[in-house]
């Protein structure tokens, strides 16, 4: 079946190999996230760890660019194809979030803050992607990365951070396009 995100067909699932849960994650569960500033689409850098109520971060390795040709050995690498359709899941559900008492939700990627906002605005994006360019919020939390074409990218996952602490860490995260229904899924069963 093919979906459509963004004006782009989404990939059929199973001809990506499915992410394995490594355990490089496990670590995260219940801990502050770190105090770090990171630049973001709206011009103000943004500091995760000082929000108040529930916050959303997903991240994502990387997202193409319009026109890109997307090569065979990225759709090979375990759970790096999705990005997009990643991003677009969170837009179609923002609104449920914030009925379900979700006060921000973020994307991150290495990506520089321009190639995201060029991003935001072309598949519309109701909320700020954050740059983590320098790599600060993935050595100081130790996230999970992988490198590609010498740049390395931190690999796809979801965290549910209340008022600076990490409550819920979804990763693995597969399929891309499934990651908000993850989250609400648990939100709606927190929320009862």
């Amino acid at each position: 079946m093919t979906t459509t995100t963004g004006g782009h067909a989404a990939p059929n699932w199973s001809g990506i190999p499915e992410p394995e849960d490594d355990g490089a994650c496990q670590h995260l569960q219940g801990t502050q996230f770190p105090s770090l500033s990171l630049p973001s689409t709206s011009g103000k850098p943004v500091d995760v760890s000082t929000l108040p109520g529930l916050t959303i971060l997903f991240i994502y390795p990387r997202t193409g660019a319009p026109g890109e040709n997307i090569p065979a050995e990225w759709d090979a690498i375990p759970g790096a194809r999705g990005c997009t359709p990643q991003a677009c899941s969170f837009r179609d559900a923002s609104q449920e979030f914030a009925e379900l008492g979700v006060d921000a939700i973020f994307g991150c990627s290495t990506q520089d803050t321009a190639y995201q906002s060029e991003l935001k605005e072309r598949i519309h994006l109701p909320y700020e992607l954050l740059s983590d360019e320098k790599l600060e919020l993935a050595r100081a939390a130790k996230l999970p990365t992988h490198e590609w074409k010498g740049k390395t990218l931190i690999k796809r996952m979801a965290l549910a951070v209340e008022s600076g602490k990490i409550v819920k860490v979804w990763y693995p995260v597969f399929p891309p396009d499934q990651s908000a229904a993850q989250v609400l899924e648990w939100l709606k069963e927190e929320r009862k």
